[in-house]
């Protein structure tokens, strides 16, 4: 494909992304689209996205990926990767457009729909997407949901990605399930905690977990990773939507519901077709402020999506925690503030 660099529209710790026009109208490919790009230090990231999407091929949930090349621009040698845009940008951007409040309890249930069908074909080729959250759910003109941002996915039945000792961060803190933070688990079933986290946030407009400004990221994993404490389920929601989330948060991996459980459940089993009058009205209104970003700022006190390794053998929670807390100063800093864009 032919392209030109437009604005950037993003960035993040090892990549920025673009928009670009493809030069060729062939129909093959569309006329616009996001261009994610990293120098030789983050391109690991984006390879390891492109061979994800390649593996998983074409999905409707799943943000579709053109290809990938290699320009040399000012001098500098970048990577990129050519995704399908998303003109109505995040989850998260529709979260800021409501001043706080949460989405319509039917959105939530129609976009929770999307996100599980494709989180089942995720899983369904053997993959962990490792960074479920609102940010990475982009929206689209034609009223499609998608999952974005593959950058950190791994492969979990044990072909490609081989289980290592030490430890790992993985994903984003506020959505990081407790075996993942106890015994450096990364599956699917972290992927379906994820996405429970983010159904409290579109529901409340709200964190699942509410922490205080300028707290410490190790506090916040020492509350996932102890026994007693769950995400607080929002109480106005329906008893169907607090079952569902019930679901979600349980503590043990191995009696979590599946994404493909889940997709039976009363929550999302709605019309797709029905469309909220709410919704409708957002848009309108905010229609001169719609985001020309295929991603977002966090709106919520965050921290970043990140992967890190330690090689410190770590054979139980309170050691792994022990851990994490001794590797802290080698980290990066996680206490980002609101203008951060996450596009990694």
């Amino acid at each position: 494909m032919e392209w030109v660099r437009g604005d950037t529209i993003g960035f993040g710790t090892f990549s920025t992304v673009s928009v670009a026009t493809n030069r060729k109208d062939s129909g093959e490919f569309p006329r616009v689209i996001a261009v994610k790009s990293s120098d030789s230090y983050g391109s690991a990231s984006l390879s390891n996205e492109k061979s994800v999407l390649d593996s998983l091929g074409d999905c409707p949930e799943i943000v579709r990926c053109y290809g990938d090349d290699r320009t040399v621009e000012n001098g500098e040698k970048l990577h990129n990767l050519l995704l399908e845009y998303a003109s109505r940008g995040s989850l998260a951007t529709q979260l800021k457009k409501l001043g706080g409040e949460g989405l319509p309890e039917s959105t939530v249930r129609r976009h929770t729909g999307s996100v599980l069908r494709g989180l089942r074909h995720v899983h369904a080729k053997g993959f962990a997407h490792c960074d479920i959250k609102l940010g990475n759910i982009l929206l689209f003109n034609d009223g499609a949901v998608k999952i974005a941002d593959f950058g950190l996915a791994r492969r979990v039945d044990g072909v490609l990605t081989p289980s290592k000792e030490g430890v790992e961060i993985r994903g984003t803190p506020l959505y990081m399930a407790p075996e993942s933070v106890n015994y450096n688990e990364y599956g699917s079933a972290a992927d379906v905690w994820a996405l429970g986290c983010a159904v409290v946030e579109m529901i409340s407009g709200k964190t699942a977990w509410s922490v205080k400004e300028g707290s410490h990221v190790m506090s916040l994993l020492i509350r996932i990773g102890a026994d007693g404490e769950l995400p607080k389920i929002p109480e106005f929601l329906s008893e169907e939507g607090k079952d569902f989330l019930s679901k979600c948060f349980v503590k043990d991996p191995e009696k979590r519901w599946t994404a493909e459980m889940l997709l039976s459940h009363p929550f999302v089993d709605v019309d797709c077709e029905e469309h909220d009058q709410r919704e409708d009205y957002v848009l309108k209104v905010k229609e001169e402020e719609a985001p020309t970003s295929p991603k977002c700022p966090f709106e919520f006190p965050d921290w970043e999506s990140m992967s890190s390794d330690s090689h410190t053998p770590s054979d139980s929670p309170v050691k792994r925690l022990g851990s994490l807390v001794s590797e802290c100063e080698s980290f990066p800093d996680w206490s980002v503030e609101g203008d951060w864009v996450t596009v990694r």
